[in-house]
């Protein structure tokens, strides 16, 4: 998986890295549920259209992840799978596929409870680029 565990206190960060900019953002969308639930287990049977703006990318990555962490806490939606279709500066527009939580399926794994500023921080890396995402868990 393109992405490391953070050890923080009380809390849990990853580390996320892609080649591009698009994919940057739809693995942190992947390893969040990678987090939740075993994403292999869940079936990508609706699709919906998300458009998150920000003030800049790491604000944008924030609103992004919290709009799909939204998804599971207040729709039941687990995410199977995200396509970025357009990004700048400070919007995104994704088509999100997912499947409704079914517990004789879904083993979650921990809860995640909020997507924080704190440390927050996406660039340009050696091979690419790369986000650091804290969770409040």
């Amino acid at each position: 998986m393109p992405y490391t565990l953070i050890d923080h206190t009380a809390d849990l960060g990853i580390r996320v890295w892609a080649g591009g900019l698009r994919e940057l953002f739809e693995e942190a969308a992947a390893a969040l549920f990678d987090l939740i639930t075993d994403r292999g287990r869940v079936a990508d049977t609706a699709v919906r259209a998300l458009a998150v703006q920000g003030r800049d990318r790491p604000d944008l990555m924030v609103n992004w992840l919290r709009e799909l962490l939204y998804l599971w806490n207040g729709d039941q939606l687990l995410v199977a799978r995200t396509r970025v279709d357009t990004l700048d500066e400070t919007r995104l527009a994704a088509r999100v596929w997912a499947a409704g939580y079914d517990p004789r399926r879904h083993e979650l794994r921990r809860e995640i409870k909020a997507v924080t500023y704190h440390g927050i921080a996406v660039g340009p890396a050696d091979e690419g680029w790369e986000a650091v995402v804290i969770f409040d868990v």
